[in-house]
């Protein structure tokens, strides 16, 4: 499969390790990069939950998307790793899935752990098979989402190997042909570098955002100086039980994704999933400029996302970094002719980007 996991054995010890101990033999870096050429999407020619097959306007829809993945998680200045992502370029190769089952297909997902490794480990061992498995996939991919989220989270209370006091963060992306459907619990991002303009398609779920600020004191929680009842960063996270009610109540930390749909066109040239650790210390677009750059260099969405992380730690990132680079194309990205009569800027866009950056962390 094109699944970017460790061993079995080094799984097993993951999946024994308990909050507060580091987990064992857990190498400093990983990365890894596979590819799939697509064919056609046929198979999504009939009406899903989340898949409309109007063209938006302009679009070719000719377009095929060919997926390449590249990644890169280094345990940064922590003690230690808890972060875990995972990478499927060929999904029916991966499920070993009949011919009925939809094609081409995609899927990619960062978990950033906390309280130990557990939570994190289980559900991007496990949060695909729930997904494909749901009654409702491929039909209502939306509700199968969902669901998915919702059987992980009580999975990790219900699992008596498992620390259930350890929770997770969970972004993933499903990609059915040009449909990639965005689920985010946590404060990970997704980015989708579109002719180098930054599309964010998730929002970081902070207690201190607006929406989820509401939703929490809605509930009876209290932000205590930016942290969820004075014990966590987050707004929505798998796991954590020691925080949360009964199964099935409304809590105010949430197990709950918000869902993005975007129907993939030739313009959209690469997509950016990332633990915090990336974005506490870069903006999103900083972060495209940078990918669509080093594409341009050498083609290779493993080089990108070793760069982020470089980049990251140079900016002195207080966390775990891990990092998923997508291609949608076998070609690097075009190079953007600007008319001259548009060409007014004293400062290009990666001066900009920098100067940005440099600001934001004065």
């Amino acid at each position: 499969s094109d699944v970017c996991l460790e061993s079995s054995e080094e799984l097993d010890n993951l999946s024994q390790a308990k909050a507060g101990k580091p987990p064992r033999q857990l190498p400093l870096m990983r990365h890894c990069i596979s590819q799939a050429t697509l064919a056609g999407s046929s198979d999504l020619e009939s009406p899903t939950e989340i898949i409309s097959l109007k063209s938006p306007s302009g679009d070719n829809s000719g377009f095929l998307p060919v997926f390449r993945s590249g990644s890169c998680s280094e345990i940064g200045p922590k003690p230690y790793m808890e972060d875990e992502y995972i990478c499927v370029d060929n999904l029916r190769e991966h499920v070993k899935a009949a011919p009925a089952f939809p094609s081409p297909g995609a899927f990619y997902g960062v978990f950033d752990g906390h309280g130990g490794v557990d939570a994190a480990t289980y559900t991007r061992k496990n949060i695909l098979k729930f997904i494909v498995e749901d009654s409702h996939f491929p039909g209502g991919v939306k509700r199968a989402v969902r669901n998915a989220f919702v059987k992980a989270d009580h999975a990790l209370a219900d699992t008596k190997s498992l620390d259930n006091s350890s929770g997770t963060t969970a972004l993933t992306a499903l990609i059915l042909g040009r449909i990639m459907l965005i689920a985010n619990a946590g404060d990970s991002r997704a980015v989708l570098g579109k002719r180098g303009r930054a599309i964010e398609l998730s929002k970081d779920h902070k207690p201190n955002c607006t929406s989820e600020r509401l939703r929490i004191e809605r509930l009876g929680g209290v932000i205590y100086d930016g942290y969820l009842n004075g014990q966590l960063s987050v707004a929505r996270a798998l796991g954590d039980w020691h925080m949360k009610g009964p199964k099935g109540s409304a809590c105010p930390l949430s197990s709950e994704p918000e869902l993005e749909e975007v129907i993939l066109t030739e313009e959209d040239e690469f997509l950016i999933i990332g633990c915090d650790g990336l974005w506490d210390v870069m903006s999103s677009q900083y972060a495209v400029t940078i990918v669509r750059k080093e594409l341009m260099l050498h083609n290779d969405p493993e080089q990108c996302s070793r760069e982020l992380v470089r980049e990251a730690l140079k900016r002195n990132t207080c966390d775990n970094l891990t990092v998923v680079v997508v291609c949608f194309s076998p070609d690097p990205p075009p190079r953007i002719e600007v008319p001259k009569s548009q060409r007014r800027r004293s400062i290009s866009a990666e001066g900009l980007d920098l100067l940005k950056g440099v600001l934001n962390n004065v």
